[in-house]
């Protein structure tokens, strides 16, 4: 397979990195205290939103561009390299679950206001106590006319304080079957309380629904999970890779500069060998990333294992190269002012959101053993 990028692909990327350099600064995350809104959040969003990110898989007659994974993966790559503080990934997930679950009235008139940047999403998934990588069911649903009533908690809701609309899921207690549902943030009985976070470059929150009136998603049903979750698992695959590829090149530079013993440390051989195993894991990451892209844009089949194993391989590729560039740099590496602990952050985070490396490569193995049978 070719995996040399396309011109098209090449200038939305170049495009995207051009911006986000003139736009993202992580200056004011580097002292003790400062919280994700120090880093301009919502102005960032607003300049993404102009952008036409917001609207990227979004289909052209709501709006959007109605580009693939393999486009989405240009962008997403240029944000995990900066980090981007914005409510990017929560829109995006929400976003997808109403394109893929939501019924004819429901996409035309929710996909055009985020595709403008009017309206922000999260995806409310995890309970407390429950699995990290899906829905869990302790939520409830009972119907109140022609809408639901939810009670329940979410964890872990990535730009919950952020989202104009949340999309949960929830046990109808009429049938015992898992829904989705959308609630606006601001209804009666809707409570978003922010959770303190390692990764202060994304805002994570818990969700308390109290008697909360809900719409449910017509369309969405069990087949949406499995759907979702790869897109979720290519995106953050896709940060983990450009992130990863950021702290080599930044420990790649220092170590040229940095002389010990009147030589360059890139001279010393533990330097050259810490930095030649990054760079391998870095291009196998990449690769792993693009062919989950192209997979999951094609539908196909093979889609759901490539999604997992990208996940699974560049998360321990990213924290460990997130690790060995805080040494690289030494002493100086370990300090606020540097933003390596940044990247160690959001690499130590991302290996955690929507299951773990151990989880997906258990799941590898089940997916290649049913593609085999």
């Amino acid at each position: 397979m070719n995996f040399s990028l396309s011109d098209d692909h090449q200038t939305l990327k170049d495009s995207a990195r051009v911006f986000l350099n003139e736009t993202i600064s992580l200056k004011p995350l580097l002292v003790p205290g400062a919280t994700v809104a120090d880093a301009g959040y919502a102005a960032n969003w607003t300049g993404i939103a102009r952008m036409g990110w917001a609207g990227l898989m979004i289909p052209e007659e709501y709006g959007g561009s109605g580009l693939s994974c393999l486009e989405l993966v240009m962008i997403v790559e240029e944000m995990g390299r900066t980090l981007a503080p914005s409510p990017f990934l929560g829109t995006l997930l929400g976003c997808l679950a109403i394109l893929a679950g939501g019924s004819e009235e429901q996409r035309g008139r929710l996909l055009p206001r985020i595709a403008e940047g009017e309206l922000t999403l999260a995806v409310a998934l995890a309970e407390p106590g429950g699995r990290e990588d899906g829905p869990d069911t302790g939520t409830s649903a009972t119907r109140d006319g022609d809408r639901w009533r939810l009670t329940g908690a979410k964890t872990f809701v990535v730009d919950a304080a952020a989202a104009g609309m949340l999309v949960v899921t929830a046990r109808v207690e009429e049938s015992d079957a898992r829904r989705w549902f959308l609630i606006g943030a601001d209804e009666p009985g809707v409570t978003v309380s922010p959770l303190a976070w390692r990764d202060i470059t994304r805002q994570v929150g818990e969700v308390t629904l109290a008697g909360a009136r809900g719409e449910l998603l017509e369309a969405a049903g069990q087949a949406l999970w499995p759907w979702l979750r790869d897109r979720a698992l290519l995106v953050l695959a896709a940060e983990n890779a450009a992130g990863h590829r950021h702290v080599l090149d930044g420990a790649a530079d220092y170590a040229r500069q940095r002389i010990a013993f009147g030589r360059p440390i890139g001279a010393y051989q533990a330097i050259k060998h810490a930095l030649a195993d990054m760079l391998g894991q870095a291009e196998s990451a990449r690769a792993a990333v693009l062919y989950a892209a192209w997979a999951l844009a094609k539908d196909d089949s093979r889609g759901p294992l490539a999604a997992a194993m990208a996940k699974a391989y560049s998360s321990d590729a990213y924290v460990e190269a997130a690790q060995k560039a805080i040494q690289i740099f030494g002493a100086i590496g370990f300090t606020w002012e540097m933003e390596n602990h940044l990247y160690l952050k959001r690499a130590i985070s991302n290996a955690q959101l929507f299951g773990d490396a151990a989880g997906h490569r258990a799941r590898v193995i089940d997916l290649a053993l049913a593609e085999a049978a």
